[in-house]
């Protein structure tokens, strides 16, 4: 997301709904801060929590045993991170306007960087495929100081198992989160400044069609990262906290932040506890013995 200084909002009473994945006592912990604006967490067992501090220039990782330590310095402004089926990390650079591959040799593969001759806007978030493919979404949210837009749209893209990167929509002027509803038959994005979630359903695993309005966030302010849950409810991250809804698009519920988050991602070994970029610090929540991620 875009680095968009916005007023903090005081932690209030929010009514949980019978259907909320949230139990009533459960409440945002903050597990870091101090950082300058952080991004994209993703879990690995063997790794712990990673996040990225997107001005800082640093991928971090957090553990309870080791607390807050550099894993990727520089990143390239990293923004979004994922791992793909054999555990390597995918990362939304920035800095460099492209995705790009964390090797197991500490190399780094561009794997995406322009289209049709012209750079990438800014590489915001992404979700790996069961296939191996990426999709990614291309706001010109943080376009490098003294570098200019080359492409007169922002888009939402596909990179093939192979490599090829494929446009598949260009109708959103700042496509942000991105998930796959659990059996990858549908994708969500969020159109970012207006916090409207759209969805397509994905026609032979790689493209997509039939976009329509999924459901909307009303306070000022911008729709950011989003995951979705086993029983297919959307976390998605906006103004006030994070907001949940229903397979359908009903609201089901929020989890208040003193401070607007702009991703958010499962982690523990039994990923029921979901992990919050928000701002300049990382909170986390347990969601509950009945969570079933």
């Amino acid at each position: 997301m875009k680095k968009i200084l916005l007023p903090l909002f005081l932690l209030i009473a929010f009514s949980v709904s019978a259907q909320s994945p949230v139990p009533e006592d459960a409440k945002p912990e903050l597990i870091a801060s101090g950082f300058q604006f952080v991004e994209g967490p993703v879990w690995s067992d063997s790794i712990g929590l990673l996040f990225s501090d997107l001005d800082g220039n640093i991928a971090y990782r957090w553990t309870e045993v080791d607390s807050i330590t550099e894993y990727l310095n520089p990143s390239y402004n990293s923004n979004g991170l994922t791992y793909d089926s054999e555990g390597r990390l995918i990362i939304a650079q920035t800095g460099l306007r492209r995705v790009a591959r964390l090797e197991f040799d500490g190399s780094q593969t561009s794997l995406a960087n322009n289209y049709n001759g012209k750079k990438l806007n800014s590489p915001n978030d992404l979700v790996v495929k069961s296939d191996g493919s990426i999709f990614f979404t291309d706001p010109p949210f943080n376009i490098p100081s003294g570098e200019k837009q080359q492409l007169s749209f922002s888009g939402i893209y596909r990179i093939s198992p192979y490599g090829k990167l494929q446009l598949l929509d260009s109708t959103l002027n700042l496509p942000n989160g991105i998930c796959f509803s659990k059996d990858e038959t549908k994708l969500y994005v969020n159109n970012s400044k207006v916090r409207i979630i759209y969805v397509w359903d994905v026609i032979n695993d790689s493209t997509i069609a039939n976009k329509r309005e999924f459901a909307s966030i009303n306070p000022i302010g911008y729709a950011d990262g989003m995951k979705i849950d086993t029983e297919g409810n959307l976390f998605c991250t906006g103004p006030e906290g994070v907001w949940m809804f229903s397979p359908e698009g009903n609201l089901l519920d929020k989890i208040p932040l003193p401070q607007n988050p702009s991703n958010c991602n499962w982690g523990d070994t039994d990923r029921k506890t979901l992990y919050i970029t928000a701002g300049n610090s990382v909170y986390r929540i347990r969601l509950g013995s009945n969570f079933h991620k």
